[in-house]
């Protein structure tokens, strides 16, 4: 009796709740809202509003110890030569590994788009998705055995006679190297594979939602394929290009990882935010050179804000 009791008096409890955050609207998207929120204003904003209060303190250069007194000391030494190198690096890599994703990616995603038939595009969705399914850490070494000086690829260039001509490019100054795996073209095809998914499916997503009687109403007006891919499709992909160059750019500009184990000793930021907040210990250097991807990035969001990219998302 206790528990056929319970039940409906349950049942009224709920009721009354269900019937409150219905008359409330606004107290029912608050409470779904709050928890996200509180994760977003609290651990993500909070540590970077820790790492900014870090970037404004210095180290005493006697004693080596974090002097806790505000100061532009740090962000000064941003823009030492050496560092200011080490930033253009950076970002250069990031433009280009976008570049590169936007270029192999799209006629890629434009055929999946267009062309394909049901069956042959879940089997591009699953050959673009296959390689997100492995370690990361695997995929980046075996990158580098596969790009090391006796790996297949170099193996396949003696095979086929070109041998000289690999050797010819890999002796073109700053992005050329010992081998493939320690050069900056190396750690480029490495960054592309890594991240080309990423560009791959916001591209493909744009395709899907451009109106085929857009391209019908351009045939019909006896504008040719090339007139019409360059001024109906190409300008209504172009979100979508934006919205995977975010994912390309802000992921190539953070990434340490494989700076460290693909091409030369020369850092990039990752790298010595890594390096700074680790054996070396200087904290407020580590933490303004975070403030540079940041700021970076919050540039290109405008950017890319006005391209539309957040609606390809």
């Amino acid at each position: 009796m206790s528990l056929a009791a319970a039940a409906p008096a349950q049942e009224g409890w709920l009721a009354r709740i269900s019937t409150a955050l219905f008359l409330r609207p606004r107290l029912a998207l608050l409470l779904l809202l709050l928890p996200p929120l509180l994760w977003l204003g609290i651990v993500y904003m909070g540590s970077l509003l820790a790492l900014l209060a870090q970037s404004l303190f210095s180290v005493d250069d006697f004693s080596g110890l974090v002097v806790y007194q505000p100061t532009l000391k740090t962000y000064a030494e941003l823009f030492t030569p050496a560092n200011i190198a080490i930033i253009l690096r950076t970002v250069v890599m990031a433009a280009s590994v976008t570049l590169g994703c936007a270029i192999i990616g799209f006629p890629l995603a434009y055929y999946m788009a267009r062309f394909a038939g049901v069956r042959t595009k879940a089997v591009f969705y699953l050959a673009v998705m296959l390689p997100l399914w492995s370690n990361y850490l695997v995929r980046v070494y075996s990158w580098k055995l596969i790009l090391a000086k006796e790996g297949v690829v170099t193996w396949l260039f003696n095979l086929a006679g070109l041998g000289d001509f690999l050797d010819r490019i890999l002796d073109l100054p700053v992005i050329g190297g010992p081998s493939l795996s320690a050069s900056y073209i190396g750690m480029w095809i490495v960054f592309m594979y890594i991240w080309l998914p990423y560009m791959i499916l916001p591209v493909e997503a744009a395709l899907e939602r451009v109106p085929r009687s857009f391209i019908e109403a351009s045939a019909d007006l006896g504008a040719r394929p090339r007139l019409t891919f360059q001024h109906v499709i190409l300008p209504l992909a172009v979100p979508g290009v934006a919205a995977g160059s975010i994912f390309t750019f802000s992921l190539t500009l953070g990434d340490y990882i494989i700076p460290n184990l693909i091409g030369n000793s020369r850092p990039f930021v990752g790298m010595v935010v890594y390096a700074y907040q680790g054996t070396a210990g200087t904290i407020p250097l580590a933490a303004a050179f975070t403030m540079v991807p940041i700021l970076v990035m919050a540039l290109y969001l405008a950017a890319a804000k006005r391209l539309g990219a957040f609606d390809a998302l």
